[in-house]
């Protein structure tokens, strides 16, 4: 069995093994192929059965020039490289990685929130700049830090990441709301479900954790923020 990797690189920049797919075949690893349509896809594919990528996408054009592919595996949650409707129509099954990256975007949303609340890259550099230590109050800031504990965190989308965000923020002593078309009792564990009015009138800090949707496009634009919200200053 052949399988073609069409973007290594950006899943594995070198620290990690092929190993696994090595044992289910002959294996060619290539960093980088295209980002685009480019004829380049289908020429790398060739006659493989199996064709492994992450961002390079695989079109109708694509599929019909491979006519030995029988598995589409991308290396990331979303799938939208991926002509699926095609693929189904003939018969080529694509499968994702649904809990890729659940810890870290939750851990890096609740990290982009630390940086606005306490500007620790700022307070960092411009104290190796002297600035703290030739204060004459031996007080030194240059933003207000602003504490989440007792605040209300509203999440739109509580699944996978969206449920590890909520986790973490109550864990900081956080009140947690949450709007999704979908509820779950692993949801109600962590949150509470509210309509999405609610939520943003009552939210000091909003995650947007949902899929780009017909109905979540612009969810958050000049209508709703323009409310009376509960903001934090």
């Amino acid at each position: 069995m052949k399988i073609i990797v069409l973007d290594g690189y950006t899943e594995n920049p070198g620290d990690l093994s092929w190993g696994g797919l090595e044992e289910l075949g002959e294996v060619t690893v290539y960093d980088r192929t295209a980002y685009e349509e480019s004829p380049l896809i289908a020429e790398r594919i060739g006659d493989a059965q199996i064709v492994v990528t992450n961002k390079t996408p695989i079109s109708r054009q694509t599929m019909d020039q491979c006519g030995n592919l029988k598995l589409i595996a991308v290396l990331a949650t979303g799938y939208n490289v991926i002509d699926t409707a095609y693929a189904k129509e003939k018969q080529i099954p694509v499968v994702n990685v649904p809990s890729y990256g659940t810890q870290i975007v939750g851990q890096y949303a609740v990290g982009l929130l630390l940086e606005i609340c306490s500007h620790y890259a700022h307070h960092d550099q411009t104290v190796k700049d002297g600035r703290w230590e030739n204060n004459q109050d031996w007080c030194y800031w240059d933003y207000p830090l602003i504490e989440l504990s007792g605040k209300t965190a509203g999440i739109i989308g509580l699944g996978r990441i969206g449920q590890t965000t909520a986790r973490i923020v109550k864990a900081m002593g956080m009140n947690v709301l949450a709007y999704d078309i979908r509820q779950s009792e692993e949801g109600k564990e962590v949150a509470e479900y509210v309509p999405l009015e609610r939520l943003l009138a009552q939210s000091d800090v909003i995650f947007l954790h949902c899929a780009l949707f017909a109905g979540t496009e612009r969810i958050i634009n000049k209508e709703t923020i323009v409310r009376p919200l509960g903001c934090m200053p």
